[in-house]
């Protein structure tokens, strides 16, 4: 099975947290009965952003099954998750407030992102106030995800300088 990165714009399809739970219940459904799963969704907090974390089989059971229920994929992407189990991400135990987005560099391989993760999470200590929880690494190495649990936008900004990694955009999700 693989992990998926859908993107899209749920601002035409739900208007509040309600409607975004019944499409999520909906999408659940018809995932499953396609042999997929929904692991999580990550909405930004005017439903502009959307991230859909989909594990499957295939990319276009993904893409159909959101199509069918009204949403529209604006980037497909086989991803990698990084820094927890995938059985803990499905367990929706964590906070997370804050998406961060990488353009990763040109050259980087994955191991070499791997290894330099490696290597700066530790710095993650300066920055106390902020809960680094996992990343998606996109397999083509164009960009990643990293989610947070702060209490603001600038706490991000001092943990990602803590770790020496860029940030590309910074989006405030809806939470749980």
């Amino acid at each position: 099975m693989t992990l998926y990165l859908i993107e899209s714009s749920l601002k035409e399809v739900v208007s509040n947290k309600e409607e975004l739970e019944q499409k999520v219940t909906a999408l659940q459904g018809q995932l499953k009965q396609n042999s997929a799963e929904l692991i999580e969704v990550q909405v930004s907090k005017d439903f502009a952003r959307s991230f859909f974390i989909i594990e499957g089989t295939d990319q276009s059971t993904a893409v159909n099954v959101l199509k069918n229920e009204g949403i529209a994929a604006e980037l497909v992407k086989d991803v990698r998750l990084v820094g927890k189990e995938l059985d803990d991400v499905k367990s929706g135990n964590d906070v997370i407030n804050y998406l961060v987005e990488w353009n990763l560099p040109e050259d980087l391989t994955m191991d070499q992102y791997l290894a330099r993760k490696k290597k700066n999470s530790v710095h993650y200590e300066e920055v106390p106030e902020v809960a680094f929880s996992r990343t998606y690494v996109c397999e083509d190495m164009s960009k990643c995800l990293c989610f947070y649990d702060a209490p603001d936008e600038a706490a991000v900004k001092r943990a990602r300088e803590a770790v020496k990694t860029p940030i590309d955009s910074i989006t405030e999700i809806q939470s749980n």
